[in-house]
């Protein structure tokens, strides 16, 4: 069974995180079940949506976190609920060796999920990064080290407001 990592856009559209949760429910349904394992950072967004797409179909994950601080620094008010539950229920949680967040924890981070998978999905519209680690700076990342990368973009998805 691969280990499949995910890379995404953190803010979206209203209505778009329902896109992107059925369309990886589809993409990991064919792995369902307890062999299922899945590597996230846990960013608000797509990581999410996949850890609740995971445990949907009987799955577990892992949760790297990209510096010491990032729950306080990283993580917004409205979204510290679920980041906290998500997070309990990760098999195992690693820190970066980073005591605060930024780009450069950030992007450590995500080469360290493409060290821990065999297979990335990436909740990414096609366009370049705005700052280093963006999802495209991780596709890019990923396909240089030749790891299979399935990009998700569901019909009617777009970038925007916050995930709420």
């Amino acid at each position: 069974m691969p280990r499949i990592g995910v890379t995404g856009h953190v803010i979206l559209a209203s209505g778009t995180a329902e896109l992107i949760y059925a369309c990886l429910v589809r993409q990991l349904t064919p792995y369902a079940g307890q062999e299922l394992h899945g590597v996230t950072c846990l960013a608000d967004g797509a990581d999410q949506l996949f850890a609740r797409a995971i445990l949907a179909i009987g799955g577990t994950y892992e949760v790297i976190i990209p510096a010491a601080d990032y729950r306080e620094r990283a993580v917004e008010a409205h979204n510290l609920v679920d980041f906290d539950e998500l997070l309990a229920k990760a098999t195992t949680v690693s820190y970066m060796p980073y005591p605060e967040s930024g780009r450069e924890a950030y992007m450590a981070a995500s080469e360290e999920l493409l060290r821990r998978c065999d297979h990335l999905l990436a909740v990414w519209d096609g366009r370049p990064s705005a700052s280093t680690g963006d999802t495209a700076d991780v596709v890019r990342a990923a396909r240089a080290r030749q790891l299979p990368v399935t990009v998700l973009w569901p019909d009617g998805a777009r970038r925007g407001g916050p995930v709420r």
